[in-house]
């Protein structure tokens, strides 16, 4: 563990910004991830650590112009709380509801989540779903810039992103589903509340007369970063929901996923459970 040399706490993000061009900084957040990381030697600390939690422009939820912002700092057990995600993002309330313990859930951040980049991160899963984007900000000519990344282009693999040393990721920006969209979330795991997701399913379409259009489906914990399942959106897109559709779709996401082998579950055990969250999840999306 590398030593710090100063802590900064700013209070908005333009000074945090400024604080990130000198480089070699490290961020908290909730901290939940950052602190079991760097005492198990796999993350090292820059020379300076910045708390980030005293800047309330990165807390909330607000919605405008079709789109739902939600803050980074904005913690798991937020998301259960408020009354936009419950209601306008029913899917991402779902994956809230089985992350981690309460402990966690106060303390852990959606910013954070999704910086960690884990191929299991729960919210990720129900966020590529929802189409979902990352806001990033930096200074740059003496100013406050700011730039968008839809999240799918935002994870590059384990622990891997696409932000900047120099930006702060401030929120995610979900775009407001279309009437008639209908999504659920699902993760196998030995205690699935508590537990890291041995897999992970997530499903919305815009169900109408029975049939699915603008399917989305995505996947957690079988490739190095969460995933959208292009061929299993093909095998749903324009069908009725019926069980031979539901089976077949489940059959292209057995051979979708390349997962691997490890401490959690072989291969061939995830490729089985992808098959049945799958089907179990879809069930649910033509019930609704």
């Amino acid at each position: 563990m590398s030593a710090i040399e100063r802590y900064e706490v700013p209070r908005d993000v333009e000074t945090a910004a400024e604080i990130l061009r000198g480089g070699a900084v490290t961020i908290l957040a909730g901290g939940t991830d950052l602190m079991p990381q760097s005492k198990a030697g796999r993350v090292s600390f820059g020379k300076v650590l910045m708390n980030i939690r005293r800047i309330p422009e990165l807390m909330g939820v607000a919605e405008a112009d079709g789109m739902i912002r939600i803050g980074a700092l904005t913690s798991i057990a937020d998301l259960l709380e408020l009354d936009t995600v419950g209601r306008r993002l029913p899917v991402l309330w779902q994956a809230a509801d089985q992350f981690a313990s309460g402990q966690i859930r106060n303390m852990g951040t959606i910013g954070g989540n999704i910086c960690n980049a884990s191929p299991a991160g729960d919210t990720l899963v129900p966020l590529l779903v929802l189409n979902a984007e990352v806001e990033l900000a930096s200074k740059a000519g003496g100013r406050l810039v700011t730039r968008r990344v839809p999240l799918r282009d935002f994870l590059l693999g384990p622990g891997r992103t696409a932000r900047r040393p120099e930006e702060l990721l401030t929120a995610v920006a979900v775009p407001v589903p279309p009437d008639g969209f209908r999504a659920r979330f699902a993760k196998l795991g030995t205690r699935p509340a508590l537990d890291i997701s041995t897999v992970s399913v997530a499903v919305g379409a815009v169900v109408r007369g029975g049939a699915a259009e603008d399917v989305r489906v995505a996947f957690g914990a079988v490739a190095p970063r969460p995933i959208r399942g292009p061929r299993t959106e093909a095998t749903l897109d324009g069908r009725p929901l019926a069980k031979a559709v539901i089976d077949a779709a489940a059959e292209v996401a057995h051979d979708e996923v390349t997962p691997i082998d490890d401490v959690r579950a072989t291969a061939w055990y995830r490729r089985q459970m992808i098959h049945n969250l799958t089907k179990e999840v879809l069930s649910h999306v033509a019930a609704a």
